[in-house]
């Protein structure tokens, strides 16, 4: 612990200094998965890259403390080598712990436990002044959960105390057949009452055809029926997911009843089964460069398949901005007309669905809300291409967004938000939220609204602002403009990033 008090003390002097001479600055992490712009500058930023280190467990609590950069791959090493797993752990391995908690995370397992944010029992926070402190439900109450989900706008997190379970070598994945939203809504609701299963989640390929996946942790594989799919030459989940459907389906009809199918993946493999195509938002990559997607070219084409590698191109492609990277909570009983809304407006397929199970109202992060009444939620991920218009792009994402207001649910804020000011304001307690700003010295720090708003272009009413394009601003746009020169551009980068290591966040 003496390295780590060492580099927050340096820390929190930086701060110190920074609010002395009123000079506003942002947290960098050097890595992120929101799709979120990066304007942070080098001269006015906040340095806690080094702060990637599992520190300390206690095994009769069953805790850990963990600095905020530790990826989830990092975490999940750790704490299996000491016999545990974290309540929660997030798909994709490159999101990390401060992360999870300061944005909106959740995975299969948080129709137990709910969101990142509920497994973690306190962080340790530099304040706007340069102050230290330690918030808890018990210490710093209002600032430990208004912290969690407002995107790192009321301090430095520095630390985390998270909660563990015992850990198993193996996820018995079993694949329940669906055939309608109604259909996967009652299975959710039927497997989330027992007490064995430790993982849910589904996706829909139709409106008519999906799977909902029920993980339970054992010892006891069996070994002719284990998968793997973290290989180059194992399957991308989602499509060995539809082919399973699919032959369910086929045995369903010959013996005229349901039927399920059971296979064993190790518990590593299993959290990060996402990760290889990133769901399938590796499939929209063979489609823009114009590349057959079959086993042969997934396979030479692996190592960019992998989410590090695809977000840092996303972020230098340029593509981000015509891309539609969403995940929206609605109740059960909103799930299906949600879900028709969606693929009538998009036609959007596949989607993603994992119950997510509510904060009580006191100790709800800041990302619920105050739009939220049910105690399940159902996410649904909503990931493709948007319309290559920038307004009728806007107006999409606000479309989404006015929907799941109006179905009393909410939208994660790792991505853009669409909203005007008035419209944040009216879902988020704008009162209590700038009273802790102003109680905790955050105020140097970008608010959570400057972080996650869009320029809107007038689409909402608001002004437009006119400016003169010169030649130089021309050929820049035209470039970005010119398939595929953005996106050969952002594959480069990463590939570069790969190499060597470079960062795509800071601006040089």
């Amino acid at each position: 612990m003496e390295g780590h008090n060492a580099t927050v003390a340096t820390l929190a002097l930086q701060v110190k200094q920074f609010s002395a001479s009123r000079t506003p600055f942002r947290i960098y992490h050097g890595s992120t998965l929101s799709t979120r712009h990066s304007p942070r500058q080098r001269n006015q930023i906040i340095d806690v890259s080094s702060l990637n280190h599992v520190l300390k467990f206690n095994k009769m609590d069953k805790t850990v403390l963990v600095e905020p950069n530790v990826p989830m791959d990092q975490l999940v090493d750790a704490t299996l080598a000491q016999g545990f797993l974290p309540k929660v752990v997030m798909e994709l391995p490159n999101i990390t712990a401060g992360g999870g908690f300061a944005g909106t995370s959740g995975e299969s397992s948080s129709f137990k436990y709910g969101l990142f944010d509920r497994t973690i029992r306190g962080v340790e926070i530099i304040l706007g002044n340069g102050d230290v402190v330690w918030a808890s439900a018990e210490e710093h109450r209002d600032l430990f959960f208004t912290a969690a989900g407002s995107c790192g706008s009321l301090g430095v997190i520095t630390l985390l105390e998270m909660e563990l379970v015992d850990a198993k070598s193996h996820v018995e994945l079993e694949y329940i057949p669906v055939g309608s939203t109604e259909d996967a809504v009652e299975q959710l609701k039927h497997y989330q009452q027992q007490t064995n299963v430790a993982y849910i989640d589904g996706i829909l390929y139709s409106p008519t055809s999906g799977v909902i996946m029920i993980g339970r942790l054992t010892d006891q594989a069996n070994s002719a029926r284990i998968q793997r799919f973290d290989r180059a030459s194992d399957p991308w989940f989602y499509m060995h997911a539809e082919t399973i459907v699919n032959s369910l389906a086929e045995t369903s009809r010959a013996f005229s009843r349901p039927t399920t199918y059971k296979e064993y993946v190790p518990v590593k493999t299993y959290l990060f089964r996402y990760d290889r195509g990133v769901f399938w938002s590796g499939l929209r990559a063979f489609k823009y460069f114009i590349t057959p997607f079959n086993a042969l070219t997934r396979y030479l084409l692996d190592p960019f398949m992998y989410s590090r590698t695809m977000v840092h191109a996303l972020h230098r492609s340029g593509i981000a901005a015509q891309t539609i990277i969403q995940d929206f909570a609605v109740p059960y009983a909103s799930a299906s007309e949600f879900i028709e809304w969606t693929d009538k407006r998009t036609g959007i397929w596949p989607l993603w669905l994992c119950p997510v199970r509510s904060a009580p109202l006191s100790e709800r992060s800041f990302s619920q809300g105050n739009n939220i009444k049910d105690d399940m939620l159902l996410d649904v991920g909503i990931w493709d291409m948007g319309p290559k218009d920038s307004h009728a792009f806007i107006k999409l994402n606000r479309d989404f967004e006015q929907k799941v207001t109006q179905l009393g649910g909410m939208k994660c804020l790792y991505a853009h938000a669409y909203y005007t000011e008035y419209e944040f304001w009216g879902i988020y307690d704008k009162e209590k939220y700038m009273g802790l700003r102003k109680k905790y010295h955050a105020e140097s720090l970008p608010s959570v609204y400057d972080k996650v708003k869009v320029d809107l272009q007038g689409v909402a009413g608001g002004p437009v602002q006119e400016t003169n394009v010169g030649w130089g601003e021309w050929v820049y746009k035209a470039f970005w403009d010119t398939w595929p020169l953005g996106g050969l551009y952002g594959v480069a980068s990463a590939t570069k990033g790969f190499l060597v290591k470079s960062d795509f966040l800071l601006k040089k």
